[in-house]
């Protein structure tokens, strides 16, 4: 794949301007710094040579330029230093929110693939390595570029031959860093997958922490984590073993530059080929050869390192949402609530067998339809279907007489209320959780969502009330608890379609009635499609469809389904 240079570079052009500055001041100050061996080597061969009672008054001179120039080295770093650091960040910043919005938009099977801590060291780890290249790369490469051709260029003018031989050494650099570069890539690239495996790892056993310790199972998530982490201290077992070679054989290299310097000079000097002042001078210069290379070799692993970031930080933003709007999407307004799934087959990827297979039903506007069925049968892919989580593999699912995947998803969505057993409360207050179900709404509304909810009383009885602070996941409250500040936030959307996802199963008996007593009221004149597990719960259905891996095997009301003595009764009466 063809590295995207010019989306590489894209993210420079908002900060063009301060960019430029910062690159002009890196050049200034490079360029500032080559005119110091030559104001030594002024003061040496010239001032120092001549009449000694005159020289100090020249020195005094050379000295104060000398202190102007230290001056504007000292303004020309701050910028590249400060500013350079800010333009950085700032696109860190641009491409960390460009890459969670994009995450955002990807569908369901996106996320059913991949661990959450991978995806973590995506928008951190590799973006913050990446926006070390786009700060350090440009204005290093052309500090470190003008002081290497600008000391070659002045070398040359001192003595032409002595330069040229001291540059025969620099094709050997180029070979050396060349090969070293594409294991070092390899490396790297192999040290990015192991650390977001580890990220993956910890975030697993972190999130699950409570059923770790439930079941004493410590040492089981410390060898699962050990395996991983030395899997990892092996691929950086690699990368410090090639760059060992690289800069070790770099440091030899630049050792023999110097001796070639030291011996070539001196015998140039008793030749009367070379004078004092002038090897003095090659050898200050020497620094302004041999900093260049050694900087430009480290920053072939920041490139490396931030250019394998760049490429994964792609790998994502190449990706295509399975599902998004159709070219000619439309807004649902004044939904009623029909919903329809005409010969619907759905299969998920990698999955031979389809879940459902040729479903067809329709649910009236208002309606209130219990599904029912062995695991496995499909009760929750099907409602998921709805909302266009997924889409089907054949037939359609339409609401309103409008095929899902025409509909605007937003729009879509905004029109459907889901109620989940494994209810998701994120890490804040209270009233932030509940606001969730409709962003902008004031603190009254808030309230009567949660009197209806019934969640008004057991959160005035919380410490600070509305404000306080739960936990992440909700874990400061108990089950019956986070179930009503779940159903408030739906009360709070006021969607015409409510999908109940075995929402009371895992309560128990005082904390199901009350839940249950809200759900009914939130039921009330919306369509309402229930999925349960009790099936006690659901006797006062309009309609209780039966599901089966072949599809929908029976349909009617409870008091129907029993006088069948089939499916649903045999599912009852266990």
């Amino acid at each position: 794949m063809r590295f995207p240079v010019r989306k590489f570079l894209s993210y420079y052009r908002p900060y063009a301007k301060v960019f430029t500055l910062v690159l002009f001041c890196a050049f200034l100050t490079s360029a500032v710094s080559l005119v110091f061996p030559l104001l030594v080597r002024y003061i040496t061969k010239e001032v120092l040579a001549g009449d000694l009672t005159k020289a100090m008054g020249e020195v005094y001179r050379v000295g104060a330029l000398m202190l102007v120039l230290t001056a504007v080295q000292h303004v020309g770093n701050y910028i590249v230093d400060y500013r350079g650091h800010e333009i950085g960040a700032r696109m860190e910043r641009d491409m960390r929110s460009e890459l969670f919005t994009h995450m955002q938009r990807l569908s369901f099977r996106f996320f059913d693939k991949r661990k959450t801590g991978e995806l973590m060291s995506r928008i951190t780890n590799d973006l913050l390595l990446l926006s070390e290249l786009y700060h350090h790369g440009p204005e290093d490469y052309m500090k470190y570029f003008v002081r290497l051709i600008g000391a070659f260029v002045i070398l040359l003018f001192i003595n032409t031959p002595f330069t040229l031989v001291v540059f025969c050494f620099f094709p050997l650099l180029g070979f050396l860093s060349f090969y070293s570069n594409k294991k070092l890539n390899r490396a790297l690239t192999a040290n990015k997958e192991k650390i977001a495996e580890v990220n993956a790892q910890v975030e697993d056993s972190l999130a699950g922490i409570r059923v770790v310790q439930s079941f004493a199972n410590e040492h089981v998530e410390k060898e699962k984590f050990d395996h991983i982490n030395h899997l990892f201290l092996h691929s950086r077992k690699t990368t410090y073993r090639t760059e060992a070679v690289f800069y070790n054989s770099f440091e030899t290299i630049i050792q023999l530059i110097t001796i070639t310097i030291i011996i070539m000079g001196s015998t140039l000097i008793v030749g009367d080929m070379l004078d004092l002042a002038d090897l003095i001078t090659f050898l200050l210069y020497v620094g302004f050869l041999v900093e260049p290379m050694q900087k430009l070799t480290h920053m072939s692993t920041q490139f490396q390192e931030g250019i394998t970031g760049f490429q994964r930080f792609m790998d994502i933003m190449n990706l295509q949402p399975d599902i998004r709007n159709s070219n000619r999407a439309e807004k649902l307004t004044d939904v009623s609530g029909r919903i329809e799934f005409r010969n619907v087959t759905f299969r998920y990827e990698n999955h031979l067998s389809p879940v459902l297979r040729d479903v067809t039903l329709r649910v009236e506007p208002g309606q209130f339809v219990a599904l029912v069925g062995p695991s496995g049968a499909g009760k929750t892919t099907l409602c998921s279907l709805i909302p266009r989580f997924y889409d089907v593999t054949e037939g359609q699912v339409l609401v309103d007489g409008l095929d899902v995947r025409q509909a605007d998803l937003s729009s879509l969505r905004s029109k459907i209320g889901i109620v989940q057993q494994d209810v998701y409360l994120f890490a804040g207050t209270v009233i932030d959780n509940i606001r969730y179900g409709k962003p902008g709404a004031g603190e009254e509304e808030i309230i009567e969502a949660a009197k209806r909810a019934n969640a008004h009383d057991f959160i005035m009885g919380l410490a600070e009330g509305y404000h306080t602070e739960i936990g992440q996941r909700g874990v400061m409250l108990s089950g019956g608890q986070r179930q009503r500040l779940s159903i408030a936030r739906v009360f709070l959307k006021d969607p015409p379609i409510l999908i109940l996802d075995e929402a009371t199963s895992a309560l128990d008996n005082e904390s199901e009635s009350i839940v249950k007593d809200s759900l009914d009221l939130l039921s009330k004149g919306r369509t309402t499609i229930v999925i349960a597990h009790r099936l006690s719960t659901i006797r006062g259905a309009d309609r209780i469809l039966v599901l089966s891996n072949e599809g929908i095997a029976e349909e009617g009301t409870h008091e129907e389904l029993m006088e069948r003595g089939s499916v649903y009764a045999q599912l009852y009466s266990k």
